[in-house]
């Protein structure tokens, strides 16, 4: 009896949301709620028109349930992310976001928002990132590929700003924003060969003005020694990064991978916790090690940079 009640008082808070009483369709998911506090799909409910309300703490407490109790429900973690987004709780919104990627890593909406609090944050290439991660998912979700524009054309690469902002016009012809974004970077491109002419003459007049006293030379003498070493330093250090990197793509992400599915899903899981716990054990250790290896190579470089600047 009381499950049909809380299917009809929930049919009841869609229909008013379609009729644009939201107000109505909260009270309605409220009076649901009394009768089975536990119930997911009624805080999802209850979390949507909090969300549509403004009523943006209540949303977050209630998309946060729905993870609670469905915590391998994608699109709660991605809901809970935006909204975080929105009260500007940027490092909560991140942790949610990432969880509904990792749950679904095909989802187009969680990389998009996950561009929008990168953008929030001041992190504009972790931005891009997501953004191109949207749009190869989801080719035509306009507003990532018109944000990703938005931040090439922020960041000087007209090239790739105007390459974006034709494909958003392709999806939605003669759009004034994009037109008008359009319009800047190809002013941009068009005024560059001025400002590499600029450039040049500045850099010119730079040297004229040094004082060729003030000039350093190199002696073979007596730097060659040392810039073999700081040449061979920074080898290694450009090396050493490779492996660093290779390492957390190679072992630590799928080690992460691993353990997660694991712990969350173990009757789906192909191998034990014990295996999973050593394999992301391992990857630690080698990354560490790895990492140690890069901090040394480094400080040679620093190292060899100070004997240089000093003869």
């Amino acid at each position: 009896m009381d499950v049909e009640s809380i299917e009809s008082l929930c049919q009841r808070a869609r229909q008013a949301i379609a009729q644009g009483k939201i107000e109505q369709a909260r009270q309605l998911y409220l009076q649901a709620l009394g009768l089975k506090s536990d119930a997911p799909d009624v805080h999802y409910g209850l979390a949507t028109v909090c969300f549509l309300l403004n009523d943006l703490d209540s949303a977050a407490y209630h998309f946060k349930e729905v993870t609670r109790l469905d915590p391998l429900r994608p699109g709660a973690h991605i809901n809970l992310g935006a909204v975080y987004n929105r009260l500007e709780e940027y490092d909560e919104a991140v942790k949610a976001l990432r969880r509904g990627i990792q749950i679904d890593p095909q989802r187009a909406e969680g990389y998009y928002n996950l561009g929008l609090v990168y953008r929030n944050k001041g992190e504009p290439n972790l931005a891009i990132q997501a953004y191109i991660e949207a749009t190869r998912i989801n080719a035509r979700m306009v507003d990532a590929h018109y944000n990703l524009a938005n931040l090439y054309l922020e960041r000087e690469r007209y090239n790739l700003a105007l390459a974006r902002y034709k494909q958003v016009l392709q999806l939605r012809p003669n759009w004034d924003k994009a037109l008008h974004g359009l319009a800047q970077a190809e002013a941009a491109l068009a005024a560059g060969d001025d400002v590499d002419q600029a450039k040049k003459s500045s850099e010119k007049a730079v040297i004229k003005a040094i004082d060729p006293d003030s000039i350093r030379t190199v002696e073979p003498n007596v730097h060659g020694v040392i810039l073999t070493h700081l040449h061979q330093a920074t080898i290694d250090s450009e090396n050493q990064g490779r492996q660093f990197l290779q390492i957390l793509e190679q072992e630590i992400e799928p080690a992460i991978k691993e353990l997660s599915t694991c712990l969350l899903t173990p009757d789906t899981s192909a191998v034990g916790l014990d295996h999973c716990v050593q394999r992301f054990e391992k990857a630690i250790q080698s990354m560490r090690s790895a990492q140690r290896h890069l901090q040394s190579s480094i400080e040679r470089v620093r190292s060899f940079g100070d004997r240089l600047l000093k003869t």
